[in-house]
This record gives structure tokens, sequence and C-alpha cells, in this order.
């Protein structure tokens, strides 16, 4: 196992849990930071630590009222949770990183990259919520339990004892604000890179609005996954982690890229 150490931040009276891997140079490269979905906490996101951090230090964060910590008794939107991030990632010191978000936690780090551009070098969009054509809770209801049949017994252990540790509460407060968020008018605005990942067979980020967010950024790129459903980042961890550094690895384009192009520079398979 990978030494992990824990950081309790506090922000505004609200706490935020920040877990540190090391990577091989931590001085060599800027830190990831990976960001939950609704209702989870970095337990999903442990695969992808790991493999990140054969290539930098990651940092994968707890934010408040998520697992065992009480719930905040203000509402917090996506923005709210934003400048949570960057607080707590400043007051580690962090000043520059590539944000990664899964599901709702793809709202979070696109809302980052907006209102802190000088902290987000990149950003990876893993399985984005909400579609624009599906924007209501009982498609996201129907979508999500389709997809618990395509998860492995782990992930779905994984998704629903933190659903059960964050409670119902705090998941619908949280839940309509996600369901609010224009991620693809926001997505527009971003002006670092950005790279969005979904697993093939994933029914809640579905490949027309996948492509349409990485269609939209002004430096977008899209990578699919092939076979894997919504939580890819646990089923096809290595995969996903080779997708992120390859995109990291790889300077902007002069000018705006056509998607295709993107997608090859991304992924490493565009020749010079």
């Amino acid at each position: 196992m990978l030494p992990t150490t824990l950081s309790t931040v506090q922000v505004d009276g609200l706490t935020v849990r920040v877990l540190t891997t090391p990577g091989p140079d931590s001085s060599a490269r800027s830190p990831y930071v990976l960001v939950h979905g609704l209702g989870m906490t970095h337990r999903y996101l442990d695969r992808l630590r790991a493999e990140l951090a054969a290539d930098a230090v990651v940092h994968s964060i707890d934010l408040p009222g998520y697992g065992p910590d009480p719930q905040p008794r203000r509402e917090l939107g996506v923005e709210d949770h934003a400048a949570l991030i960057a607080e707590a990632l400043a007051a580690l010191g962090i000043s520059s990183c590539t944000l990664v978000g899964h599901s709702m936690g793809v709202q979070f780090v696109t809302a980052v990259a907006l209102q802190f551009p000088a902290l987000a070098e990149r950003i990876v969009l893993i399985g984005p919520v909400v579609d624009r054509r599906r924007r209501t809770v009982l498609q996201q209801a129907l979508s999500l339990g389709h997809d618990t049949f395509r998860e492995s017994p782990s992930a779905n252990f994984t998704v629903y004892t933190d659903y059960l540790r964050t409670g119902m509460r705090w998941y619908l407060r949280q839940l309509l604000h996600m369901m609010e968020y224009p991620l693809e008018r926001a997505v527009e605005r971003v002006q670092c890179p950005v790279l969005v990942v979904r697993g093939g067979r994933d029914p809640v980020a579905r490949r027309r609005w996948c492509r349409e967010l990485a269609e939209r950024a002004p430096f977008g790129s899209l990578l699919e996954i092939e076979g894997q459903p919504h939580v890819v980042q646990h089923s096809a961890a290595r995969a996903v982690a080779d997708g992120i550094t390859a995109f990291r690895r790889f300077p902007v384009p002069a000018g705006v890229p056509s998607l295709s192009e993107a997608s090859a520079w991304a992924t490493g398979k565009l020749e010079d």
C-alpha cells in the first residue's frame, strides 16, 4: 500500500479532508487533485490515486458533509465548493495543479478553473453530469440505476456505503445544485486544456454529451475507455491514469484545434 497522509483543513468553519500520496519526485511536477462526486468520498478514487502517484503527488479531497463529517448548516452550491477547494489547496501551499473530477466533481473542478484560473493548469472531467438533454431527476435516477448493473461488486459496494455515510438529507440538498449547474456553458469559458473521459458503456455520461463538452471547450479533447461503466476510474484505473498522464505530457497546441486533433494530441497520438 502506498504511503498516504491525511490533512484536515478548516475553511470558514467547514472541514475539508485531503489525502496525499507522494509521487516519484514531488518537486518535478505539479500535483494532481482528485475531487469526488455526489454522495461520495475519496474511496472510489483510490485506485486512480495510486496509479497517478507514479507520475506526481496526488491529493484526494473529501468535501464538507461527505462521509463521516457533520453536514454544513448553510447551503453550499457548486461555486461555494469550488472556493472551498481553492482555499484548502492554498492552505496546503498548492498554487497550481491538474484538477480531476468525477460526476458532480466535474462541476466543482470546472468552477475552480473559472474562479481561480491560475490554480487550474488543466482539468479532467470523468463521467460529466448533467446532460442538458436529460436534465430531470427521474432521467438521472434511471441512468444511475442502469449503471449499477454494469459496475463491479467492489464499485457498487463503495458507492452505496458512501451514500449511506453521507446520508440522504445532504445528498438531496446537493442533488438540486447538481441538476441546475449549466456545465455545457461553463466549459466554454474555461481557458485551460480540458480532457473529457467516459466509459464506453456509461449510461449517465453518454457519448453525444461528452463529445459536445469536448467540442465546446476552447482546448477540449475526448477519451473513451471501451467497455467501461460510469465509475470508470475504479474499473479501469490504469487506462484512465494513462490517458490523464498523456494529456499532461503534451503542450497546448497553437490555436484552437479540432476535436479529433485535440483528442489525438491529448493521448499522445498526434505527431509534430
